[in-house]
C-alpha cells in the first residue's frame, strides 16, 4: 500500500466577495475561477491521499473544491476573523485538512505553555488508513518573520548548543518577538507529538522558517529540551529519508541541492516541510513504511519567483509513504 501526502499553501484562499485584510484585496469573479481551477489543476498532479493546507480563509469553498476531487473528509479547527461581525475583510487566517479516508477523530493540542496562543490553531487529525492502521496528522503554520526582524542564518555545521547560545542572546536584547513566539510554537508540538507516538506521526507545515533553522531542533529534536550532549529525534525531516536515483550519474556532479519551496527578494528558502516518526524511518528496523518519494511541486515559482496571487507563492511538498 501507497498513501501520498502534501502540504500546500494557498495563498490567500479567499472566496468574494470577502477580502483579505485590506477591503480592497479581493478577487473578481474572474480572478477567483482562474485560482480555483490551478489549485484544482495542482492537486490532480500532487495524485495525494491526505493534503495539509495553510492560508485558508474561506472554508466551505476549499471543502468544496476537495471533495470535487474525491476528498471525502475534510476538516478545520478555527474559523478565520473578520474585522466585526458585519465585516467582509478577513484579518486572520486558518488550516484544513483534506483525506480521501476517514477522518476518525480531531484531537486538541496538550499545551504545557499557556504563556501563548498559537498564530494560526493546529490541526491533530487520526485519520483510519487501513482497517487495523491509524495515524496522526498534524497541520501547522508557525508565526512569520516580521519584514524588520534580525533573524539568524544556519548552515549544517553549526552546532545545537551555538544556535541555543545565539538564541538567548537574540530573546535577551528583545530582537526577535516572532522568532521566540515560533519557538514557543514549535517547541508546544514537540511536547504533543512526544506524548503521542503510541500512532505513528505525520507534521506537515510552513514553518516560516529555513533549513538548519532552531525552530526545526526546538520541534524534532530531544537535545534542544534538555542538556543532554547527543541527538534524539522524535521527528524526522522527510527530505532526508528518501534518496532519489539518479541516472548516469557525472562522477564529478556534486549533490543534489533540496529545491527552494518560497523565495523572497529573489533568494530561494525552504520554508515546507513534511516530518515524520521513527514508524516512517527506514533506519528503525521495525519500520512502518518507508518514504518512496519526495516531491517539491515548484513549476509556477520558475517562471515567477514572487509567486502569482492566482497561483501560490509556495511550492507543493509530496511525501509518498510506501507500507510493508
Amino acid at each position: 500500500m501507497k498513501l501520498r501526502l502534501a502540504t500546500f499553501n494557498l495563498f490567500q484562499f479567499v472566496e468574494p466577495p470577502y477580502s483579505w485584510y485590506i477591503k480592497k484585496d479581493r478577487f473578481t469573479a474572474a480572478k477567483w475561477e482562474e485560482k480555483t481551477t490551478w489549485i484544482k489543476e495542482q492537486i490532480i498532479k500532487m495524485d495525494c491521499d491526505i493534503i495539509a493546507f495553510q492560508e485558508v480563509f474561506s472554508q466551505e469553498a476549499l471543502k468544496d473544491l476537495c471533495k470535487e476531487l474525491g476528498f471525502e473528509y475534510f476538516v478545520c479547527v478555527d474559523k478565520a476573523k473578520t474585522r466585526d461581525a458585519s465585516s467582509k475583510t478577513f484579518i486572520s487566517t486558518t488550516l484544513a485538512l483534506a483525506s480521501k479516508y476517514p477522518i476518525k477523530k480531531v484531537h486538541e493540542i496538550k499545551q504545557k505553555d499557556k504563556s501563548f496562543s498559537f498564530s494560526r490553531k493546529v490541526i491533530k487529525a487520526q485519520i483510519q488508513v487501513t482497517p487495523s492502521q491509524d495515524i496522526l496528522v498534524y497541520v501547522a503554520h508557525l508565526k512569520s518573520n516580521r519584514d524588520n526582524e534580525f533573524e539568524y542564518i544556519y548552515t549544517k555545521e553549526e552546532s545545537l548548543e551555538y544556535k541555543k547560545e545565539q538564541r538567548d542572546k537574540s530573546l535577551a536584547e528583545g530582537f526577535s518577538p516572532s522568532f521566540e513566539l515560533r519557538l514557543k510554537e514549535a517547541s508546544a508540538l514537540f511536547e504533543d507529538v512526544k506524548e503521542s507516538l503510541d500512532l505513528p506521526v505525520v507534521l506537515m507545515c510552513d514553518l516560516n522558517d529555513k533549513e538548519y533553522s532552531l525552530s526545526i531542533d526546538a520541534l524534532s529534536n530531544k537535545a534542544y529540551h534538555s542538556k543532554r550532549k547527543h541527538n534524539a529525534y522524535v521527528l524526522y525531516d522527510a527530505y532526508y529519508h528518501f534518496t532519489p536515483q539518479i541516472k548516469n550519474p557525472h562522477p564529478e556532479k556534486k549533490e543534489i541541492k533540496r529545491s527552494s519551496t518560497s523565495y523572497y527578494q529573489g533568494k530561494g528558502n525552504v520554508l515546507d516541510y513534511i516530518f515524520v516518526s521513527k514508524h516512517f524511518n527506514a533506519n528503525n528496523k521495525n519500520y512502518l513504511a518507508r518514504i518512496s518519494s519526495y516531491e517539491v511541486h515548484d513549476a509556477h515559482l520558475k517562471t515567477n519567483q514572487n509567486g502569482s496571487i492566482l497561483q501560490s507563492d509556495h511550492a507543493q511538498v509530496v511525501c509518498e509513504l510506501n507500507f510493508r
